[in-house]
């Protein structure tokens, strides 16, 4: 369509068509998400605000990146942190 220049005669069709071939990958992150929730949110971590539990879900979601970070790293943040409160 796009080598013979219809899409931009089509435009609206040409929109839709790119939404049919997206549809399920972003369907598929989004259940993705959604199950990560369902297992991070437990009947213990019931009371969770949105921050934490955004934080959770993304430290699930995005289990490659997490797993690049060292525990050295996480402890000199906070303890960078700490020095900044008092």
């Amino acid at each position: 369509m796009v080598q013979t220049r219809r899409h931009i005669m089509y435009l609206l069709f040409y929109r839709l068509l790119k939404l049919v071939i997206v549809w399920p990958i972003a369907t598929a992150t989004v259940e993705r998400c959604f199950s990560a929730m369902k297992l991070v949110k437990t009947c213990l971590r019931n009371r969770l605000n949105d921050d934490s539990l955004s934080d959770d879900v993304i430290c699930y979601v995005e289990k490659e990146e997490m797993k690049k970070v060292t525990n050295d790293q996480v402890v000199e943040y906070f303890m960078a942190r700490r020095k900044r409160m008092y």
